[in-house]
């Protein structure tokens, strides 16, 4: 059994603090937000993740995570320290250090044994050495420590199952028996093992999510292009993904990717770049394919509602950026419903987890409980987020309680003909001549 911290608990130090305690290890989860731990301590999550409450109640119950405000707490006896607090994008897209400087500092002080301290966050190229100079120069005294990368790879919505069955754990750092520590605390979880030097394990991650999100950008320019030729991008997709050198995985055609990752990592990807005196084009050009999603629903929806949005009433279904979170970080409904107010719409929002988490960014926005009440009087639907819910919807009823019967299927998860047999006024995206 290891003793370990984990600094930061949202939604990668949540799951890390969780999973390692499920793991066998003796975890203390920290974090300054004293109400967050309070709630913690009473078994109430900060956010909704699949399966996270039972693993959280699980090993608290079984005195293998516990949840403190006190790095001297935390810190006691520890033989990790995981860095995971957030790292949101500056000013000019640049990712902002201040939590990870702060808990750097806090662990300079308050850390009484030799640490091995593992950056989870994602942080820009250099950090990690940055990180090492901050925690020695905070130091009351020397006392020996060593600085290791091993950024995550989570998704939300399943990120538990990204943790217990990972394509690859990634180490980076420049002290070889610290690697191998923490390689070691990974054993368990039987996935390939990359130990490198601590930039290279930074890279790693920025130009993982900046690959993937790049896919997506692809797919959705593809899909552009299949609607005006005639194709259908489902079917482009799936041929592609035979290839094993290309992979089905995230070419799905829709309204792009939101969240806390793909953006400020794309972001913060292409500022590294500039500092550098580089011109990230390919970069540039992922973000603003991305964007010209959200920016093309009030348009295509104003060809299907006779050319005038004013004093229409729209329904989102979906608010969350994606399916089985209920985080609402670049959520693509928030720029749909802004274009779609700022044209004269009315605009009304339903999502099966976030509600509550919506209603902050979107506040002229009526959130509805229930899909169907929410469908009533409408002009058209919007299908924004994926949930399982909503491929599962009695479209004829749905059908009967619009104002007009169109839908907008931003993610194509309905069949086109199907929908034209059942009489819809249906738009799907990049299907062709049968999105029509």
């Amino acid at each position: 059994m290891k003793q370990i911290c984990v600094i930061g608990v949202g939604y990668v130090g949540l799951v890390t603090a969780a999973c390692f305690a499920d793991l066998g290890n003796r975890v203390v989860a920290l974090d300054v937000d004293e109400k967050r731990v309070e709630n913690l301590k009473k078994g109430i999550m900060p956010i909704y993740e699949p399966g996270l409450e039972e693993l959280v109640r699980r090993n608290t119950k079984s005195d293998r995570l516990s949840f403190t405000t006190s790095y001297a707490e935390g810190l006691k006896g520890a033989e990790f320290a995981f860095i995971a607090v957030g790292t949101p994008s500056g000013v000019h897209g640049n990712a902002d250090l201040q939590y990870v400087d702060s808990a750097a500092r806090s662990i300079a002080k308050h850390m009484t044994a030799p640490l091995i301290i593992i950056n989870k966050s994602t942080v820009p190229i250099g950090t990690g050495d940055w990180v090492a100079d901050v925690v020695r120069s905070a130091q009351p005294e020397p006392i020996d420590f060593a600085v290791v990368s091993c950024p995550e790879f989570l998704r939300e919505g399943s990120a538990i199952g990204d943790f217990m069955n990972p394509y690859r754990n990634v180490i980076g750092s420049l002290n070889r028996d610290a690697a191998d520590k923490v390689a070691q605390l990974h054993l368990p979880l039987r996935a390939p093992i990359v130990i490198t030097d601590l930039r290279t394990a930074e890279m790693i991650k920025y130009a993982s999510n900046a690959f993937l999100a790049t896919k997506i950008s692809f797919i959705n320019e593809l899909a552009d292009l299949c609607e005006r030729v005639g194709a259908d991008v489902k079917e482009v997709a799936a041929g592609m993904g035979y290839d094993a050198r290309i992979g089905r995985h995230f070419l799905d055609a829709g309204l792009g990717w939101g969240g806390s990752c793909f953006p400020k990592d794309v972001e913060a990807l292409a500022y590294m770049a500039k500092e550098k005196g580089l011109n990230p084009r390919i970069l540039n050009d992922v973000m603003e394919v991305n964007y010209d999603r959200r920016r093309a629903v009030a348009g295509h929806l104003e060809k299907l509602l006779d050319g005038n949005l004013k004093g229409k009433t729209i329904g989102l279904l979906g608010l969350a950026f994606k399916p089985n979170t209920d985080d609402m970080r670049d959520a693509p409904s928030v720029d749909i419903s802004n274009s779609l107010i700022a044209a004269g719409a009315r605009v009304r929002g339903y999502d099966p987890v976030a509600r509550k988490t919506a209603a902050p960014w979107m506040t002229v926005v009526e959130i509805f409980d229930d899909v169907y009440k929410m469908a009533q009087g409408c002009h058209a639907l919007v299908v924004v987020t994926e949930w399982n819910e909503f491929k599962q919807l009695d479209l004829e009823k749905i059908k009967e309680l619009l104002e007009c019967p169109v839908i907008y299927d931003g993610r194509n998860i309905y069949d086109p003909a199907l929908m034209k047999e059942l009489g819809f006024s249906y738009r799907a995206i990049g299907r062709g001549m049968n999105g029509k």
